[in-house]
């Protein structure tokens, strides 16, 4: 037997249920990959009390939970290809991360082997929040000089966002409530208070105006920028969230250019992108930490072991 958290009928935390299920084996086109950490994600704790959502992602009950993990491979199928056994991996595996064992077709391109140096906890943040940072700043077209303004700048996909923006030249701002605010200037933000009065901040801050902008929360920066003179081309907005204002760029993981994982991950092995765990929790507390991070307080990513 091994332990899978899965839920049987749809809602909030307290749905969540840490079960014994039969162990998985991998079928021939298969890798079975031994979990160790999986992070958590605001999509997880965000499918599980939408059925219409969890359709969108072909999940139905008794359903699965999480979606990043990182772990070592342990059994090959005949016909899988590009691992063996003992090969540290992470990838994305929706509705089924928080187990024990994941399986992967290694034909979908969602694993991939975790470079020396970084430890299993941080490798199994990175592929959802890794990519929708990426496919964030790659709909604006995000390049030197550029001032943009983040919303959500301190939580999970945010810390990518503004490192990634960074490392590409730009200067930027990031919406964050003030006890966040050093957290972010330590990424290389300069931090501005989210709220009524926004857009105000934003012109006190860079009086010269903003060039960009990519909210990843709500839709507050969106709309900030578009008030501030920002071209709705210019001004991106993640897919889980509401509908965008006209014209502005809706985008997610899933539209993430080829490759932008790997170089994520490379960045972080070099130390060019730190990636903060707020939080660490062993699987037997499942409910909490989705308690935790869906209250949106954290500063980083939250990840459950196993």
């Amino acid at each position: 037997m091994s332990r899978a958290v899965r839920y049987r009928r749809f809602g909030g935390p307290e749905v969540l249920e840490l079960q014994e299920i039969p162990e998985p084996h991998a079928a021939p086109d298969e890798v079975r990959v031994r979990v160790t950490a999986a992070g958590l994600n605001p999509m997880d704790w965000q499918i599980a009390p939408q059925p219409d959502m969890a359709a969108q992602f072909g999940i139905t009950l008794p359903a699965g939970f999480g979606s990043d993990f990182a772990g070592v491979v342990d059994e090959v199928g005949a016909e899988a290809t590009g691992f063996v056994i003992g090969d540290r991996v992470f990838g994305g595996a929706i509705g089924r991360s928080v187990a024990d064992f994941v399986l992967v077709k290694t034909s979908t391109a969602t694993l991939w082997r975790t470079p020396e140096g970084i430890g299993d906890q941080v490798a199994g943040t990175l592929p959802v929040s890794g990519l929708t940072a990426c496919a964030a700043l790659a709909a604006i077209g995000l390049r030197a000089g550029d001032t943009v303004l983040i919303g959500g700048a301190a939580g999970g996909v945010g810390i990518f966002a503004v490192q990634l923006a960074k490392l590409a030249g730009a200067r930027v701002l990031g919406t964050a409530s003030e006890g966040t605010f050093d957290f972010l200037r330590g990424l290389g933000a300069e931090p501005v208070t989210y709220g009524p009065g926004l857009a105000d901040r934003v012109r006190a801050l860079a009086p010269e105006g903003i060039t960009a902008a990519t909210d990843l929360f709500a839709r507050e920066a969106a709309e900030t920028a578009l008030k501030l003179g920002v071209a709705p081309e210019r001004i991106s907005v993640v897919a889980d969230g509401p509908a965008p204002p006209p014209g502005v760029r809706k985008t997610g993981a899933l539209d993430a250019e080829r490759g932008a994982l790997e170089r994520i991950a490379e960045a972080v092995h070099r130390g060019e992108i730190t990636v903060p765990i707020a939080a660490a929790y062993p699987v037997e507390r499942i409910r909490e930490a989705v308690t935790t991070q869906a209250q949106r307080h954290v500063h980083g990513k939250i990840v459950i072991t196993l």
